[in-house]
């Protein structure tokens, strides 16, 4: 923003700042309340007074104030009279008061990439390399750091691209109690079918296999020795599996030969009830960090936990695998793992299920498959747990649709492969009265997908500043104090603004005595306290900002009104101009290069430059740099 001010041949004051023109004598008070208007900054969406806190005495602190809230560092940035906590306010008003831009604190919040791995575009060229999946790249970004002014939030853009023929790994969990005899050939052409077609589809494929029955106690099963030998016993003429819970049979492989061999080598089992006991999951299955299915063969229902009460098991299930030589060996010491626990640990690793159930109990899997399916095409996106007080929201940017935002923004439906979509994710740090001031690690992912984004948060509570403290500082009376982002923090006994008193001797007598200003009646003219000797003037909204020895100065003195700002500054009725500026109203730069003209002389040879404006010597000569000719 800048106001240009220069003398017209009329001997008025012409002013041009935006659209808005101020043309009057240069004594009126027209005058200055119009340039005093016009370099009045526009409003932003906060108050200027809302860092205005006479509790503030620190940078900290400030900070703490609110999310918009600076301090200014510089030692002799206040005159003398104002308080500590007038070195707090907004950005623009510290400015425009005279603090030096390199002498303000103002941190802001950033989104830092650290790790940015572009999505794949051409995956097939690299389908020949082994372990290409490791190589494609579907969500970007892959790691960001985030320090976050409290109040003021963050975004980052996570976009995510399906790549044509991602690798899969498929486990295919049959069900091999005596009821599924019927069922059996089937199940097993299934399994074969499903593995040739599968390699068909995907070039990266690899598929394993295990069953399970039911707990081997009763009521489930029967007990008696023979039948736990051969549960078919009473009713077939061949042998039957003996019982077990779940056993591992065959690790995730692209051998399908082997495959078809152990699955059409199963034989049935028996039990008695009719729900089954849906296994505990493995980790020798040998999963990779790729598209990861779950084909679930069965039919009949499942336990639910607290079924196991049957059987005089009331433990909790522990979630935990228990495998010894690939066999389940918890499965009469712990209950039945909920329906909640199941799908949390199928979320937590990747896992998506596919139910291949047979006719009679599709209506106890259609729903949970119905959600399975738009998992397939649907891209939702979720969030590890958040450190105390912080919050997040999502914006959705789907192919065909506007951004959506609440729960729909954390969404994208009907996606092919190929397709990209993107989602905004805000972070909003807590104050710093609640932040923790601990890094934290929060992850971003879409749902049933191995990538993920991990979000380093930390919360911006101190000034850096801080970290430049100097202990014993001569500027605070001879060391009485250190000096810390311009301000002194005094000594035990110590007080005033630069730790000059001493607690004890200083009274109320001499202090009274020394904020007089010559037979003056009042203290500090009735505009301030007197505080160690020293007046410390008031401030109210409403009335003039006073400052000064004995805050006799206001900040409506008319030189203020005149100096431009980013200039100079109004101290007490006199103006300071930067270095680089001169003038009643710090109007004239020292600077010669707004007269320079396109050959590098000053206002083109024909001129002399006054205050940064050529004056012509020639009348017929005009223009900024005296290069126009006019025609007579």
């Amino acid at each position: 923003m800048f106001l240009v001010v220069k003398k017209s041949e009329k001997g008025t004051l012409t002013s041009f700042h935006s659209e808005k023109t101020c043309s009057a004598n240069f004594t009126s008070t027209a005058m200055a309340r119009c340039i005093y208007a016009s370099v009045s900054v526009p409003p932003t969406d906060h108050s200027d007074h809302e860092c205005q806190s006479q509790g503030v005495r620190s940078c900290g602190e400030c900070l703490a104030a609110g999310p918009h809230c600076a301090w200014c560092t510089e030692e002799t940035f206040l005159e003398v009279g104002r308080s500590i906590w007038e070195r707090c306010d907004t950005a623009r008003v510290l400015l425009r008061r005279g603090c030096p831009s390199d002498h303000l604190e103002d941190p802001r919040g950033s989104t830092v990439l650290l790790k940015n791995k572009k999505i794949t575009l051409h995956p097939k060229e690299q389908r020949t390399q082994a372990r290409w999946h490791k190589q494609v790249t579907q969500l970007q970004p892959q790691s960001v750091q985030m320090p976050l002014r409290p109040g003021e939030p963050q975004s980052l853009e996570v976009r995510f691209k399906r790549v044509e023929d991602y690798p899969i790994d498929l486990y295919y969990l049959m069900d091999l109690s005596f009821s599924m005899e019927d069922d059996l050939p089937n199940v097993k052409k299934l399994g074969a079918d499903l593995m040739e077609e599968m390699r068909n589809t995907a070039s990266d494929f690899r598929m394993g296999f295990g069953a399970f029955v039911d707990k081997t106690v009763m009521p489930y099963i029967s007990t008696a020795k023979d039948m736990l030998r051969n549960p078919c016993k009473r009713t077939k003429p061949w042998p039957c599996t003996p019982p077990f819970t779940y056993r591992h049979l065959l690790s995730l492989t692209a051998n399908g030969s082997r495959f078809a061999e152990l699955v059409g080598g199963q034989r049935i089992s028996g039990n008695l009830d009719s729900p089954e006991g849906n296994p505990a999951g493995s980790r020798t299955i040998g999963w990779r960090n790729v598209t990861r299915l779950l084909v679930f063969s069965t039919d009949a229902g499942f336990h639910l936990a607290g079924d196991g009460k049957l059987g005089g098991i009331v433990l909790p299930n522990d979630g935990k695998c228990h495998l010894e030589e690939n066999v389940y060996t918890r499965g009469n010491s712990q209950d039945y793992p909920s329906v909640a626990h199941v799908a949390e640990t199928l979320r937590r690793k990747n896992i998506q299920i596919i139910f291949a159930v047979t006719e009679e109990v599709t209506h106890l899997y259609e729903v949970t498959a119905g959600a399975i399916s738009a998992l397939t095409s649907e891209v939702v996106m979720e969030n590890s747990k958040l450190p105390p007080g912080f919050s997040i929201s999502y914006t959705s940017h789907c192919k065909n649709s506007g951004p959506r935002h609440g729960e729909q923004g954390r969404r994208c439906s009907n996606i092919s492969i190929g397709d990209e979509v993107s989602f905004n994710v805000s972070i909003t740090a807590p104050q710093c009265a609640t932040a923790s001031q601990r890094p934290s690690r929060v992850i971003i992912k879409p749902q049933g997908y191995g990538e993920e984004v991990e979000v380093l948060l930390s919360s911006i509570c101190e000034c850096s500043c801080q970290k430049d403290v100097v202990p014993h500082s001569p500027s605070c009376s001879h060391g009485n104090g250190t000096l810390e982002c311009g301000v002194c923090r005094c000594n035990e006994g110590r007080v005033g603004v630069s730790c000059e008193c001493d607690g004890e001797e200083s009274g109320e007598v001499v202090e009274s005595h020394l904020c007089r200003r010559g037979n003056a009646s009042e203290v500090c003219s009735g505009r301030g306290e007197c505080v160690c000797g020293r007046c410390v003037c008031g401030k109210s909204s409403k009335k003039p900002n006073y400052y000064g020895q004995f805050c006799e100065c206001s900040d409506f003195d008319s030189c203020r009104v005149f100096t431009l700002p980013g200039r100079g500054r109004c101290v007490c009725g006199e103006c300071k101009c930067l270095p680089a500026f001169r003038g009643r109203a710090c109007e004239c730069p020292l600077s010669l290069e707004s007269c320079l003209s396109q050959d590098g002389q000053i206002c083109g040879g024909r001129g002399d430059c006054h205050c940064g404006t050529c004056i012509c010597h020639d009348n017929r000569f005009q223009g900024p740099t005296c290069e126009k000719l006019t025609k007579n």
